[in-house]
């Protein structure tokens, strides 16, 4: 597809400072050549950006947010989950963490608080 002006030109712009026109073959040869480079050096940007990072962890460093889970809050939020009485943000609040991060790092929580209230409805069943 070959897109034209009514007049039969194509459209196309023309650079003042650098007497650059895109409508000629040559202004295009140009153009080609500067995105050209701009996506060759775009490329190195990110191979040398990849090696730094690799670098690094290879140093024993790594890069993102320190995470504020312990195994310990973990394993206090877990012996809580089942408890019906508590919610999952008043658990999380208490532990000094948000409600996400508890969804996140305890794949099974929604099953750990269906088993909970699993089991009071049980228990209040056969109290009745």
């Amino acid at each position: 597809m070959n897109p034209t002006h009514e007049n039969g030109s194509r459209p196309g712009f023309t650079l003042l400072h650098e007497n650059l026109d895109t409508t000629t073959p040559g202004g295009r040869l140009v153009f080609h050549v500067f995105a050209a480079l701009a996506e060759f050096i775009r490329e190195l940007i990110v191979a040398g950006t990849r090696e730094g990072l690799a670098a690094a962890r290879a140093r024993g460093r790594v890069g993102g947010r320190p995470s504020v889970i312990t195994p310990e809050i973990i394993r206090a939020a877990r012996d809580m989950l089942p408890n019906p009485d508590a919610s999952v943000t008043a658990i999380a609040r208490l532990l000094g963490v948000s409600p996400g991060t508890l969804y996140n790092h305890i794949p099974d929580l929604r099953e750990l608080r269906a088993a909970g209230r699993a089991r009071r409805q049980l228990s209040a069943g056969t109290t009745s």
